[in-house]
């Protein structure tokens, strides 16, 4: 006798998406917070690898609190004490970590149903409606994320908005990544990020406000490094329990001739190269994914996956001053972003 589907929070079962190229990578993924549930790549031997993070079962994505895989919007990353100021109005948003705001809000996009607006062997375009005052964002906001297989194992996810009212927008994707296929410690991959500017945060893991250079500290991975060389190594880190702070990459990287980051496995087997149009990248070193249920039926441990989210800096909407394009999305243009992932057997 066939089991009865896992029912979605909505009550409706989730719809899984199967992705595949003939260079051997293999993308699921489900529309329910538009999440990555498996992402298989090939090694040199021809064998492939696991490398995203996940949970056992379905009904354990809905119960994590870790973002695992999920889409996320409105607004990537924190906002300060959850409100922010436009031409003398100030929006008061639902907040979700203490006073501020994180991904979004309580109800964001990583827990609602996206549309399947297309979907082909290698590539399936998913969409989410957002009404005026949705978390306490302003406007009517409709987005859509293409996540395609491209050749030389890359996955592009090309990310539109558009609005009727000025709002602040930033998507990004929550993938964890392990690429040594196995609840092993992450801080033994290698790590190159083409930034000369981190973001410093408060004890609310807030931005101070400056953009410090990274030359000297803890935080330059201008040349690839170990993420476990330095880590904890000074009252940044330690505020986090790791890295869980935004650089702000270099302006070429932009143009993604070449990439703004290099992610390399401990066991030196796979690398995974990412590109962005977008100006600023999240670093997270799984500090607080102890007890998220794990794709084994246990659970994972502290650094047992990195994030690496593309995105506008955290808090951007309060701090018109820094060097980046504007977070406001006005009626009329559209936000349009790509993220790439490339994924290299090391022979």
């Amino acid at each position: 006798m066939n089991s009865a589907p896992t029912l979605c929070p909505d009550g409706r079962p989730a719809t899984l998406i199967t992705l595949e190229h003939e260079c051997g990578t293999r993308l699921t993924l489900m529309d329910w917070g538009g999440t990555w549930l498996s992402c298989l790549v090939p090694l040199a031997d021809g064998s492939r690898r696991e490398v995203l993070l996940g949970c056992e079962r379905l009904e354990d994505y809905f119960r994590q609190t870790a973002y695992l895989g999920a889409t996320i919007g409105r607004y990537a990353n924190r906002i300060g004490h959850s409100r922010f100021s436009r031409q003398g109005h100030t929006f008061n948003l639902l907040a979700n970590q203490g006073p501020h705001q994180l991904h979004g809000g309580p109800d964001s996009f990583d827990r609602r149903r996206w549309q399947i607006i297309e979907q082909g062997r290698d590539h399936v375009c998913l969409g989410i409606e957002s009404p005026a005052g949705d978390q306490g964002f302003p406007g009517n906001l409709s987005a859509r994320v293409l996540y395609r297989l491209l050749p030389d194992c890359r996955i592009s996810m090309e990310y539109q908005a558009q609005v009727d009212a000025p709002c602040p927008v930033n998507l990004t994707n929550h993938a964890y990544f392990n690429l040594d296929g196995a609840a092993t410690d992450a801080r033994q991959h290698g790590l190159q990020i083409r930034a000369q500017y981190y973001v410093p945060v408060d004890a609310g893991l807030i931005p101070t406000g400056e953009l410090q250079p990274v030359g000297g500290s803890s935080f330059d991975f201008t040349a690839p490094k170990c993420i476990a060389r330095d880590f904890l190594a000074d009252a940044q880190q330690q505020l986090c329990g790791g890295y869980d702070h935004a650089w702000l990459l270099d302006e070429a990287c932009k143009a993604m001739a070449d990439p703004a980051a290099v992610l390399v496995s401990g066991d030196q087997r796979l690398a995974m190269d990412l590109y962005t149009t977008k100006p600023g990248l999240q670093f997270y070193s799984g500090n607080f994914l102890a007890g998220t249920p794990a794709r084994d039926g246990g659970h994972y441990a502290v650094h047992q996956g990195v994030a690496l989210e593309t995105q506008f800096l955290p808090d951007s909407p309060n701090h018109p001053e820094w060097p980046q394009p504007d977070c406001w999305l006005l009626p009329g243009v559209t936000y349009q972003h790509t993220t790439q992932l490339q994924f290299r057997p090391i022979p």
